[in-house]
């Protein structure tokens, strides 16, 4: 080979590749920018950015599952686990599924609510918005784990630290009632339009809304400081909270278009979840009207749609060999309502877009109540907002029938044996009729709370460690060893993510001591639990 050769194989090459960086430079800036992504944030993007917070805020779709079902729903005694191979009824906990209660909140809603407080006007009725979702979706989180990544969060870092619960709390009512300055100014505005998924741009339900959620919060923080409770549940009642059902009652859009289903009609028709045991004793005791909305009856389906014409519950905790025995099985037990259930299931061909609850007007009123009996201004005596929770409740699932919802709110009906598999009690003595005694005024304006916020296991669980007036039956079998005997402990918090400690074990590590001396335990109590 010759020298001429070897020269050309060596800089021919060289000399076009030269040539073609030259090239490519000249349209450098047209080639690496991504045609996928956002370069500029504007009013025109800001109403999807708010659509996908709102989605995010509460566990959706694929979340609901492994964020919600298996945890908070069972805790607040909604449900029951019917499945032998899902062992959180028993308190052991998978973490690598309980993070869908964490994870959406920083991947999918923060950025999103970051990107519109840097986009949208200081002051505008879509920042405020964008707050109360924040809020929303934070105080979810922080109730299930306590310390939480939070004023740091969306930041870029190899650690996010963790902050302490009181601080979070205190933004939270700080950013519920700046929000709510910020709206009041803004009442002929309509945010984000129909990309609103709870109340499409109505500024007045989204002031309600904000003041209901900080009625809520202050109620949280009664028994850890209620100066700073009483003072929050004041102004927010004040201010307006909700007020008449259906029209106040927060819920969200869901959809069959962008894989955007109610997550508990998802997952209803797997057939591993059903009514549980406290809830079977305290609606067929009460004679409830709401027993046939909220379940179906035992074994019903499209062919038979009255099933066996009874209603029936197991208790949570079972064990795995339990629950093969014939009165635990799924088709002895009671689905969830209609409006969750598929048609297959004596249900609706539509239960996929039936709307997610998210707040009601009839938790306004027990807020309220419960104030009321620990003395602060509430617009109304503990038994009238008591009477005005039941009401409201009964509308919200379309009990309209006077008669029928004022010999309720009369009845003097308890809570009966449910029974079950064990045999158990009735789980409470309290009757429906307002008592002239605070304790049992406490225990009932519980009951009916958690009656009427069904099926927020989220909220029913966080309000149940909060107040503990009505105690729910303990757990059957445990298999977590924090809790070896479920009848003199129960489950107070859900411990760090195994994913956390991996990734971010700074912060983690700094966070344990923010709960106290009970460490990261499941058994360890939140700030404001003080039971």
């Amino acid at each position: 080979m010759n020298r001429i050769t070897i020269l050309n194989r060596i800089y021919l090459p060289l000399f076009c590749c030269v040539m073609l960086l030259g090239a490519c430079t000249k349209k450098f800036d047209q080639i690496n920018t991504d045609r996928n992504t956002v370069a500029t944030i504007g009013s025109a993007e800001l109403p999807f950015l708010f659509a996908k917070a709102e989605a995010s805020a509460v566990p959706n779709i694929w979340n609901y599952q492994v964020a919600q079902n298996l945890f908070a729903d069972q805790y607040a005694q909604y449900f029951a686990c019917t499945a032998t191979y899902f062992p959180s009824d028993r308190l052991n906990i998978r973490m690598d599924w309980v993070g869908a209660a964490f994870n959406p909140i920083y991947t999918d809603m923060v950025p999103q609510l970051q990107s519109i407080t840097k986009a949208a006007a200081p002051g505008s009725a879509e920042a405020a918005l964008a707050d109360i979702v924040w809020v929303l979706g934070f105080h979810r989180v922080t109730d299930y784990w306590g310390p939480i990544p939070y004023f740091q969060a969306g930041q870029p870092g190899n650690s996010v630290a963790y902050d302490a619960q009181d601080k979070i709390y205190d933004d939270f009512f700080k950013k519920l009632g700046a929000a709510v300055a910020v709206l009041k100014t803004k009442t002929n505005e309509t945010p984000y339009g129909t990309f609103d998924l709870i109340y499409g741009g109505n500024v007045n339900k989204w002031i309600k809304f904000a003041n209901t959620l900080r009625l809520r919060l202050a109620l949280r923080i009664s028994k850890v400081d209620p100066a700073r409770a009483k003072t929050e549940a004041e102004a927010a009642v004040a201010a307006g909270a909700f007020t008449d059902s259906p029209g106040d009652d927060a819920l969200i859009k869901k959809s069959l278009k962008g894989d955007d289903n109610n997550g508990l009609s998802r997952m209803s028709d797997w057939n591993e979840f059903r009514m549980s045991a406290s809830m079977e004793s305290v609606l067929k005791g009460y004679q409830d009207p709401r027993l046939p909305v909220y379940f179906l009856p035992d074994g019903a389906t499209k062919a038979n749609p009255n099933g066996n014409g009874k209603y029936d519950g197991l208790r949570n905790g079972l064990t795995a060999t339990q629950l093969t025995e014939s009165a635990n099985l799924a088709t002895a037990n009671s689905k969830v309502g209609k409006r969750w259930s598929s048609a297959d299931f004596a249900g609706n061909d539509n239960f996929l877009e039936t709307p997610q609850n998210i707040m009601s007007v009839a938790e306004a009123y027990f807020l309220r109540a419960e104030g009321a009996l620990l003395g602060w201004s509430m617009g109304g005596t503990a038994k009238e907002l008591y009477e005005a929770g039941i009401t409201n409740s009964m509308k919200q699932w379309g009990i309209t029938d006077a008669a029928a919802v004022t010999a309720y709110i009369n009845s003097i009906n308890v809570p009966v044996a449910p029974g079950d598999f064990l045999n158990s009690p009735a789980v409470s003595d309290a009757p429906i009729k307002f008592a002239a005694d605070v304790p049992t005024q406490k225990k009932q304006i519980a009951i009916q709370k958690w009656l009427a916020i069904f099926p927020d296991g989220t909220e029913a669980w966080a309000d149940y460690r909060r107040s503990r007036t009505f105690i729910l039956y303990p757990v059957a079998n445990s298999e977590n060893p924090d809790i070896p005997d479920p009848k003199t402990q129960w489950i107070r918090r859900i411990p760090f993510l195994l994913s956390e400690k991996q990734n971010n074990k700074t912060a983690v590590d700094a966070a344990v001591p923010l709960l106290g001396s009970g460490g990261d335990k499941l058994t360890t109590p939140l700030w404001w639990d003080k039971n």
